[in-house]
């Protein structure tokens, strides 16, 4: 899909507004981080793969959101219980 947008001044920077239908095809939307760099020219903006700490992931973990041990059977190689 193509679309033509306009640069505009933002403060010290330029901003690029993107269409509803670019953003939603690329799975970008309001507040979402971004990766913007150059390829042979052209301006390439991919949506950022968040990265969490483990300090994040295990803030997240609630009550309900917890599950119990699972029972993986008797051990059937060299595993390390």
């Amino acid at each position: 899909m193509k679309a033509s947008t306009q640069i505009s001044r933002w403060g010290n920077s330029l901003g690029l507004r993107l269409p509803k239908a670019i953003a939603s095809e690329a799975r970008i939307g309001e507040g979402d981080t971004v990766e913007v760099s150059v390829k042979d020219g052209a301006i390439v903006v991919r949506a950022a793969s968040p990265t969490y700490s483990l300090d994040e992931l295990i803030g997240k973990i609630t009550p309900r959101n917890r599950h119990g041990e699972t029972d993986l059977g008797a051990p059937s190689g060299r595993e390390q219980w």
